[in-house]
């Protein structure tokens, strides 16, 4: 007799399973992304508050985006933004009915990745190169 009780996967054979469809990409894709923004909202607004406190923090500011470590923060952070926005977007559309089924579900996924590759490439030679 096969039992039904839950099976514990060792966190290898979660992502085997997970990395072959483009929807669960999208989905963990989608919480990382706004992880990411959730955390570096802070330090961004940290950053725009000492830019706009006075000429010298704004010249402090810019100072500091000389670095390529900040300038790099910032493309993760517009990065994040970025693909949050698409799969947000997309699970938007879906809640009305569009592309839930698993085959538009799966296009509407694929779609969202290659649109979000584009824009976090572009943002990248924009902000940091």
């Amino acid at each position: 007799m096969k039992s039904n009780r839950p099976v514990n996967l060792s966190m290898g054979q979660v992502l085997d399973v997970n990395l072959k469809s483009p929807v669960a990409i999208a989905s963990i894709l989608h919480r990382l992304s706004g992880v990411i923004v959730f955390l570096l909202v802070p330090v961004l607004l940290w950053i725009l508050d000492k830019s706009l406190s006075s000429p010298e923090g704004f010249a402090q500011v810019q100072a500091i985006f000389d670095s390529f470590i900040v300038r790099f923060i910032v493309w993760v952070f517009v990065a994040g933004l970025i693909y949050h926005f698409i799969a947000g977007i997309k699970h938007l559309l879906a809640d009305m009915g569009i592309a839930e089924e698993l085959q538009s579900g799966r296009l509407a996924a694929t779609i969202a990745l290659i649109l979000s590759a584009i824009g976090i490439v572009a943002s990248f030679v924009w902000i940091v190169l």
